[in-house]
C-alpha cells in the first residue's frame, strides 16, 4: 500500500500547453508581448494567437524557427510545451500519392 501511495504522489505527466512554450520564449528573448514574439519569429501575429487559443498546433517549421532564434534544442522546446512523444507519425491526410 505504501508503494501505491508513493506512485500516486510522484510527479504528474506534463500536460500539453503551448502557452508555456510561448511565455518561455518571451521571457528568454526579453520581449514584451506576443506581437514582439511574432516579429522575432517572423510569423504573422494571428498565428501566435491561434496557437495560444489552441486552434492550430505548433508546426514543425515554427519549432525549427524557434530553435534558430533561441538556440534551444527541439527537444527542449517540445518539453516546454509538454510534448513528450518519442516518435512521430504522419496521418494519412498528410501523405499524398500521385497517380501514375
Amino acid at each position: 500500500m505504501a508503494e501505491q501511495k508513493s506512485q500516486e504522489t510522484s510527479t504528474p505527466e506534463p500536460i500539453y500547453d503551448p502557452n508555456r512554450l510561448l511565455d518561455s520564449l518571451i521571457r528568454k528573448l526579453k520581449l514584451k508581448n506576443d506581437a514582439a514574439l511574432s516579429r522575432a519569429l517572423q510569423v504573422a501575429p494571428p498565428e501566435i494567437s491561434k496557437i495560444r487559443h489552441r486552434r492550430v498546433p505548433v508546426r514543425a517549421s515554427l519549432l525549427i524557427r524557434m530553435h534558430d532564434v533561441t538556440d534551444l534544442s527541439i527537444r527542449e522546446l517540445r518539453d516546454l510545451m509538454g510534448d513528450r512523444r518519442q516518435k512521430y507519425r504522419m496521418g494519412e491526410s498528410f501523405i499524398r500519392v500521385r497517380p501514375l
